[in-house]
């Protein structure tokens, strides 16, 4: 059972692993008021990862804020530290994750919830075997996390529900929006909701009914465009749930169901474009033209979070919600 109170002057969030995810994590939990510490073996990348979090905290009006960097998890002071949380963000690898909270369970106290960033592999997998599997959760932070406001919190069968009650809470103090799931299934909800979009998005590519341009126009500036005020189900709701049911007796049969990914993806995938890192992807990408579209993209995002501040502050008070049945 964990101690529940936050004490509010000093909430410390440790994340493991300072990549790009990890750092704006960090920058996250810091501009909503928390200490942060980041550690990270690599000696190279820390210095890289100094300058990305100074840029993070400079979108989110937050400049001049600072963590601290250590080299191995044994080297954190835990015992200083009396309410934290624990964020793992190394690379998506199986064993180094369990090692990484094998660690843990020995070194976090047993008060702090020890939560992963994984994109796909179950908490209870990672954490087989381990006591510490009750206050164990999966938070998956979408890129670039100290933008996108949604974070999934994934239990297992083993976690403690106090301890995802309390993760959800640290979330919303740092400005973010839990998703709870509560099973983790595989690509838990976000990424099965993706892939169900891309999958007849890819087979439309396939049997020449649209371009990828022409796909991504009807997604931002077509349904995808009313998601910034209502997500599919209150959308129905809005339409009216006779005209959906009607719409999809017709249109559901024709759906693509396959099994496999679409040949537009896999062609593209053989033939190693695998998209920005390696200059090819649907697009032909160079350094100059990355640059460019890493800042639109992530000046819209931006735009995007602050046009949405009244929405996402009522997102984070449960009480605010819609009723529903």
């Amino acid at each position: 059972m964990l101690e529940l109170q936050a004490h509010e002057h000093a909430r410390h969030v440790v994340v493991v692993g300072a990549g790009t995810m990890g750092v704006d994590i960090a920058a996250a939990f810091m501009a909503g008021g928390w200490t942060a510490s980041l550690v990270e073996p690599r000696l190279e990348s820390q210095a890289s990862a100094r300058l990305r979090l100074e840029r993070s905290l400079q979108m989110l009006g937050k400049a001049g804020l600072e963590a601290s960097f250590f080299n191995a998890i044994d080297e954190v002071p835990f015992q200083t530290m009396t309410y934290g949380l624990v964020i793992e963000a190394a690379p998506e690898s199986l064993p180094v994750k369990q090692r990484v909270f094998a660690e843990l369970a020995e070194r976090a106290p047993i008060h702090f919830p020890l939560c992963s960033n994984s994109s796909a592999i179950p908490i209870s997998t990672i954490g087989q075997g381990l006591a510490a599997l009750s206050r164990m959760v999966g938070t998956h932070f979408f890129m670039p996390a100290h933008l996108v406001p949604g974070v999934e919190v994934i239990s297992s069968n083993q976690t403690d529900p106090e301890v995802v009650s309390r993760v959800a809470d640290d979330l919303r103090s740092a400005g973010r929006v839990p998703i709870m799931v509560k099973r983790d299934i595989p690509g838990f909800l976000v990424n099965r909701l993706q892939h169900a979009l891309s999958r007849e998005a890819f087979h439309l590519i396939d049997q020449g009914i649209a371009t990828p341009a022409d796909i991504d126009a009807a997604v931002r500036f077509g349904f995808g465009f009313r998601y910034l005020a209502a997500g599919p189900c209150l959308q129905r709701d809005h339409a009216g749930l006779d005209i959906h049911y009607a719409a999809g007796c017709s249109i559901y049969p024709d759906l693509c169901n396959d099994q496999q990914p679409a040949k537009a993806l896999k062609e593209k995938v053989d033939a190693g474009r695998y998209g920005m890192k390696v200059g090819h992807g649907f697009w032909s990408w160079d350094e100059e033209t990355m640059d460019l579209e890493r800042r639109r993209y992530e000046g819209v995002l931006l735009a995007a979070s602050k046009l949405l501040e009244n929405e996402i502050s009522r997102a984070v008070k449960p009480s605010s919600k819609p009723s529903h049945n």
